[in-house]
């Protein structure tokens, strides 16, 4: 079982120009994740909770600020080590999916592993087949995007993310595009593969009902935490 801060922020500023004036997205956030947990990072739009996602998940980059993920420090990395950390540690749930159009679930999922170039075809095949089975698309498995309903994508979405055995899973409003009922039947998969994995699943949000699936929950208004 792992333990101790997988993430560790220290006074994390993000502005950016817009026109002649700045936008100060994250205004000093200081924040620490323990490994294995559930949090949910709760906020209107424009709160600052999809840039602090991205800053995280090293798709954007702070102005100032110290992010420490899995004992990297982010900002002294080359885009190479950002790379190898991304693919490696860190998992990504869209909101949108993201999903390859002309790839099957099956073929979606395994797409991460071949990346990697460092598994046989037997093992990426065996890993995919078994998440395939964890998230309930055993059906399905030959299916492209298009034939899937958005629970079913995003239920791919989420084997997809998991199946690196990433440390950490960013879920940037991962049921904002679904009906209540199967956003529901999306956090409780989740919470389940939270449990078994024993991955970090971080996931932002502005919709109070999702936040009895989290064990924490960080609230962010105007970029700053204002409950914790």
């Amino acid at each position: 079982m792992k333990t101790g801060s997988i993430i560790e922020i220290k006074n994390l500023k993000k502005d950016y120009p817009l026109g002649q004036t700045t936008v100060h997205a994250l205004r000093g956030v200081d924040l620490n994740i323990e490994a294995g947990a559930m949090t949910s990072i709760i906020g209107p739009s424009g709160s600052g909770k999809t840039t602090l996602l991205n800053i995280i998940g090293c798709i954007d980059t702070a102005t100032s600020g110290s992010v420490k993920v899995a004992d990297h420090e982010i900002s002294g990395l080359k885009d190479e080590q950002i790379t190898d950390l991304r693919l490696h540690t860190i998992g990504f749930i869209f909101q949108t999916f993201n999903l390859i159009p002309v790839l099957n679930v099956m073929e979606n999922i395994e797409f991460p592993l071949l990346l990697m170039k460092k598994h046989t075809s037997q093992d990426v095949r065996r890993r995919a087949e078994r998440l395939v089975e964890e998230v309930g698309l055993k059906e399905h498995a030959r299916h492209r995007p298009a034939e899937l309903s958005g629970g079913q994508r995003q239920r791919v979405a989420i084997a997809r993310a998991l199946v690196t055995s990433p440390a950490i899973v960013l879920a940037d409003e991962p049921t904002a595009n679904l009906d209540s009922v199967t956003g529901a039947q999306i956090l409780e998969l989740m919470r389940e593969m939270n449990r078994v994995e024993n991955t970090t699943f971080i996931f932002s949000t502005h919709d109070p009902h999702i936040l009895q699936y989290a064990a924490r929950t960080i609230q962010i208004r105007d970029g700053a935490i204002v409950t914790d």
